[in-house]
């Protein structure tokens, strides 16, 4: 009976790791998030895996909120610009506010924690705990 959240919430953080991936090289190529998209869906195999629906749907929904969620990103990130962060900090941000924001079924603290995890995986070691201040100031916001 666990078998099913527990898949769940293991092909999302696959899912949120792809779009990581996405996010990434978009932004340090300078690439609108959705060509990147359709340029990693073309290299990956054949049939595309479950979770790429989430990935996609995080991918996409970021592009299109950016400037709210960067807003946000800069409001929050005391000391720091958006332009300053580690780029895999500032995407794994962007991912994780667009859950807080527009994902009413990803619950505040898992969203903050499956950043916070990728961070512990790919960034710095100061970023996990960075990453969970400026989230949890977020999500404080986000629940007014």
């Amino acid at each position: 009976m666990a078998e099913g959240p527990k898949k769940e919430r293991l092909a999302r953080r696959k899912a949120r790791k792809r779009a990581l991936d996405v996010l990434f090289e978009a932004d340090l190529r300078d690439l609108p998030p959705s060509q990147v998209l359709l340029t990693y869906l073309d290299r990956i195999a054949k049939p595309h895996p479950e979770h790429m629906g989430y990935a996609t749907e995080l991918i996409e929904g970021v592009a299109k909120n950016i400037d709210r969620i960067d807003e946000l990103i800069a409001s929050y990130a005391e000391g720091w610009t958006i332009d300053r962060m580690p780029t895999v900090d500032r995407n794994l941000a962007r991912i994780a506010v667009f859950e807080l924001l527009f994902v009413p079924d990803v619950d505040d603290p898992v969203a903050i924690t499956e950043a916070v995890e990728l961070a512990k995986e790919m960034s710095t070691d100061d970023s996990p705990r960075f990453l969970n201040g400026l989230l949890d100031r977020i999500a404080a916001f986000a629940t007014r």
